[in-house]
């Protein structure tokens, strides 16, 4: 038996590596093309603040690119998504959302995904201003999460729709605890997924759910009280209220399903006209046979056109 020859290590590019000629009876071969994305790390329970009692976390997934899966890290920072998850301002489960939220880390995304104050521990403005807090954490380490400071979407849903826009339209000053406040809480886009906009008129819109209560979502979040009859607490819990014609306004996404049984499809009409009542920078999307969360917000067309518009801002 002759000896094995040893060849010379291979130093070029990993995809310009020879393939193998060998191909034994019976093997079979597989053409194939790669999914758009990359593989994502998980850093779980990174607590940013503590508060009001409660110990808020953040669950951060960034992008790991080619030769980083060998432990080369270059030097490249990416734009970050600070994604707010609904539980209608109650207690939040922040990681059953990390499969799907993975997906758009897989794009080249830094998310990190908030988990706020609820209602029962401190209504509004608690978890605008955890939002904000969470914001300033991540350009505070940008450089260990590595990060661009100056690319900064924010993404919630429902609650964290809510959250979300009023957290972007209030930006640094207003509804703001002060929390690391060396660093900005600005967003440069806004994507807002059927999140409430105008509390004291939810219950005027069809839906399966009471909005006025003292026990209601709406009703806790204000501290406990009917809606209607504290019309003032109302309207500072309402995105609506911080809008005007001189005040400037991240562009912004609206998706709202068109069967949504939780927060009626108004809520997004009311916003969308008084944005472009103010000539503001805003675009939405009616999914028909959208339900609250389901029903088309798990599908690639809604996950495409929400990475569309954060693209045109961010990158």
């Amino acid at each position: 038996m002759s000896e094995l020859q040893l060849v010379p290590v291979y130093t070029g590019p990993p995809d310009a590596f020879p393939a193998s000629p060998e191909l034994p009876e019976g093997v079979k071969t597989v053409t194939w093309k790669d999914e758009p994305g990359c593989m994502v790390d998980f850093n779980l329970d990174v607590v940013y603040d503590e508060r009001d009692g409660e110990t808020l976390h953040l669950q951060i997934l960034l992008p790991i690119e080619g030769m980083m899966m060998m432990g080369e890290m270059p030097d490249k920072k990416y734009p970050l998504i600070v994604y707010v998850p609904g539980s209608a301002w109650r207690k939040q489960t922040p990681k059953i959302f990390l499969s799907r939220i993975a997906r758009i880390c897989e794009r080249g995304y830094a998310v990190a995904v908030v988990e706020y104050r609820p209602s029962d521990v401190a209504g509004f403005p608690a978890q605008a201003e955890d939002a904000k807090t969470a914001v300033r954490f991540m350009r505070k380490n940008a450089e260990k999460y590595r990060i661009d400071p100056d690319k900064v979407a924010l993404y919630g849903d429902s609650s964290g729709g809510h959250t979300v826009v009023m957290a972007g339209i209030t930006g640094d000053g207003l509804l703001d605890n002060g929390t690391y406040s060396e660093f900005s809480s600005e967003a440069n886009c806004i994507v807002n997924c059927f999140g409430p906009t105008d509390v004291s008129k939810m219950n005027y819109y069809p839906s399966m759910m009471d909005h006025t209560g003292a026990d209601a979502p709406e009703g806790m979040l204000l501290g406990g009280v009917n809606v209607l009859e504290h019309p003032d607490l109302a309207e500072k819990a309402s995105p609506m209220h911080y809008l005007s014609r001189d005040k400037a306004i991240p562009p912004m996404l609206i998706l709202h399903g068109d069967q949504d049984w939780a927060v009626p499809f108004n809520q997004s009409v009311r916003l969308y006209e008084k944005m472009r009542e103010f000539d503001k920078d805003v675009v939405m999307y009616k999914l028909l046979g959208g339900s609250h969360g389901f029903g088309g917000f798990n599908s690639v067309e809604a996950r495409d056109t929400i990475l569309q518009f954060v693209a045109k801002h961010i990158g």
